[in-house]
């Protein structure tokens, strides 16, 4: 087993990152060490130090841990890349990773910003040493004293833990002498500050103690303090009384504990680097799909920038403060600003600005507020320009709005005064990294397997199928899925306003409609495309969302041949389903009769499929309903499953069931003619009910 040094904060800001990642590097020129992150609230501040989040990142999409080396013979684990992970890490699997790199690794440095926590336990339970970093003041003492008194509680002894001094200010130092006395603990090593020329030798100092210390056996016998629940106090010390959220990210956390005087300094600070950077970049020019190649060139000249200015100031602070200026600043010129913390938060599916000061985002269904902001609405307004300018959109008094969509596939809205009256606003609709499937829609009780089985049935029978619901209801979501059961030997076209579907198979020719310029010209609607679609030999159509003219077009195509198309429309209910696609037919501008357009409807639609958002959050499947026929003027329906709630359980979750109403669908005669198995007896193992209508 490697030697494992645990490096504990004795509070926040004290400098144990900046100790923890130095100490890693000195250990690294000599044999293999690996450096852990073990701050759970997704600060990412080992990341940010060695410039490596796009490293760390592509590795926990591949596997289940976050694991890059950063530097020859340094690696870099980063246990929780947000807080949301920091949840849901396991320690059986950090242990099996230990245990894995027993034999490759020598020495392993833990920044342990959170050390109670079950996920950094298998760290904690084999630590060669713990150091304390206590800085030399009276009020740092005292709060090396109660982390001391923590640790013991929970099973650490004197015998393993040492007092590292990080030297901030030495007007105000008590000598370590003191220190010693008070804390009876023995002083491994004086750190400078970073800027300081005698920091480096501090660092070797110390590491030379650390590698003559005794070697002690595996502790293994660390227990929780009865006092202190795992990974509970420490959360809570860090966001007590502050007014600040646990999911607000480090850097306004920090900033929001400074006084104004050094807001006001580090606010002068990042004025002085964005005039300079403007001097030497056209941002303007840059968008948000800026190829990889360039966006590096940006940030090497974003990194010279910084480095030049803060060189002019030494006092700016720790390693670990420069280094999330940096980030700060690479968000600001070339990203999103505050929202790239958002952005890759993978619990966040919606992002709702609202002005520089009121961001909200949508976690599990739920909206919430969070402490991120920008600086001005003149940096908003950028965003947004940085955002429509690749894709040939243009926002401006003229034209207050505009639909667009970012590289990864996300659909965002903005709009600008004076339509938005106070500030411009953005709204942003995020795309999973991982697609979801059939399977995880029935494992969040979004719907059932035989409902899953049924649907998947009417595709592959080429059933034209309409998906209503509200917004935000899983509509798109759910024609994904429904998509990935088209054979893949069928052309598939998809239509849409801003392309947001990911079908996976090969034969798929993807359109997307374009407004019209700034003279007014070169506008391609969504039923252009669709009249347009229908000369190119398609065997599937789908259009991303029917809201206009184009039902009439979509409605014909299904009616001359084009069978198994798919879309999607807002409504409420399925019978309301049918009343929008009769209004969006008028639309078109057709003097159409009535009977005509239900006619139309009653050929073409075969099955409707309604989502819903809950109140609870959830998004269900609420039903399946087949589109039967006429009887005398109106389009008659009857539903097949639905969802019948029954108010909510304890922990506020929406309770209720899928049931089967006991109708024989029409359409199982197509399931015949397809040779598609399927045995409606599955769909009466749910509760059996009477129809909705």
């Amino acid at each position: 087993m490697p030697e494992i040094f645990f490096v504990i904060g004795s509070k926040g800001g004290v400098g144990a990152t900046t100790i923890a990642t130095h100490l890693a590097t000195k250990f690294a020129q000599t044999r293999p060490t690996l450096l852990v992150d073990g701050d759970l609230s997704g600060r990412r501040a080992g990341a940010v130090v060695f410039n490596a989040i796009a490293k760390i990142d592509a590795r926990r999409a591949q596997d289940d841990f976050a694991i890059a080396e950063i530097a020859p013979n340094l690696t870099l684990f980063e246990m929780a890349g947000s807080i949301h992970d920091g949840f849901t890490i396991k320690p059986d699997k950090v242990e099996q990773f230990l245990r894995s790199i027993a034999d490759t690794t020598k020495t392993v440095v833990v920044d342990a910003s959170q050390p109670f926590a079950a996920a950094v336990r298998p760290f904690a339970v084999r630590a060669t040493q713990f150091l304390l970093v206590v800085e030399p003041s009276m009020l740092g003492v005292t709060g090396a004293r109660v982390m001391q008194l923590e640790l013991l509680k929970f099973g650490v002894p004197d015998s393993r833990l040492s007092a590292v001094i990080s030297v901030r200010d030495p007007r105000s130092r008590v000598p370590s002498s003191e220190i010693e006395r008070a804390l009876k603990l023995k002083v491994t090593g004086e750190i400078p500050p970073v800027d300081d020329k005698r920091f480096e030798k501090g660092i070797v100092s110390l590491s030379e103690c650390l590698e003559s210390g005794p070697q002690a056996a595996d502790l293994l016998v660390l227990q929780p303090s009865a006092a202190t629940p795992l990974g509970e106090r420490r959360m809570n010390d860090r966001t007590k009384g502050n007014g600040v959220s646990a999911n607000a990210p480090s850097a306004l956390r920090s900033e929001d504990t400074m006084t104004d005087r050094q807001k006001s300094e580090r606010s002068d600070l990042k004025a002085e680097i964005h005039r300079e950077l403007s001097r030497r970049i056209d941002f303007a020019a840059i968008g948000s799909n800026a190829d990889q190649l360039r966006l590096e060139e940006l940030r090497a000249e974003v990194d010279n920038t910084v480095a030049e200015i803060v060189a002019r100031r030494p006092s700016i602070g720790s390693a670990e403060e420069v280094a999330r200026l940096r980030q700060e600043i690479i968000h600001e010129s070339l990203g999103l600003g505050p929202l790239e913390d958002l952005m890759s938060d993978p619990e966040v599916s919606e992002i709702m600005v609202n002005g520089p000061e009121s961001i909200y985002v949508e976690r599990r269904g739920r909206i919430e507020h969070t402490a991120m902001r920008f600086n001005d609405a003149h940096q908003l307004r950028l965003v947004i320009e940085r955002i429509i300018s690749p894709i040939g959109r243009h926002i401006d008094e003229a034209v207050p709005m505009v639909d667009a969509r970012l590289m990864d596939g996300s659909r965002v809205n903005a709009t600008i005064e004076p339509l938005s009256i106070d500030y411009p606003t953005i709204t942003i609709r995020r795309f999973a990294k991982n697609r979801l499937t059939i399977d995880d829609l029935v494992s969040k009780a979004s719907l059932t397997p035989e409902i899953s089985d049924l649907l998947r049935a009417c595709v592959e029978s080429r059933l034209n199928i309409v998906i209503s619901g509200g917004t935000g209801s899983g509509k798109t979501t759910l024609l994904n899925v429904l998509s990935s059961f088209i054979p893949t030997t069928e052309r598939i076209i998809t239509i849409e306003d801003a392309a947001e579907l990911q079908l996976h198979q090969d034969h798929v020719v993807r359109m997307e409609a374009r407004p019209a310029n700034v003279e007014g010209r070169g506008e391609i609607r969504i039923r252009d495309l669709v009249r347009n679609s229908l000369r190119m030999r398609p065997d599937r159509i789908v259009v991303g969302e029917c809201r206009g003219g184009e039902a009439l077009d979509m409605l014909q195509a299904m009616n001359t041949g084009h069978d198994g198309s798919l879309t999607t429309v807002h409504a409420n209910t399925p019978r309301d389903c049918l009343a929008r696609i009769e209004t969006m037919v008028l639309m078109a501008g057709f003097d159409i009769p009535v009977r005509a357009i239900r006619e139309q409807v009653s050929g073409a639609v075969d099955v409707i499929v309604q989502t819903s958002r809950l109140r609870d959050g959830s998004r269900k499947v609420t039903s399946v309903s087949e589109v039967v026929g006429m009887e005398g003027d109106v389009v008659t329906t009857q539903e097949i499953v639905r969802f019948d709630q029954h108010g909510l359980d304890k922990e506020g979750k929406l309770a209720g069931n899928f049931v089967y109403t006991g109708v024989q669908p029409n359409f199982l005669h197509r399931f015949e003619e397809y040779g598609i198995s399927f045995e409606v007896e599955k769909l009466s193992q749910m509760q059996l009910s009477v129809a909705a209508w």
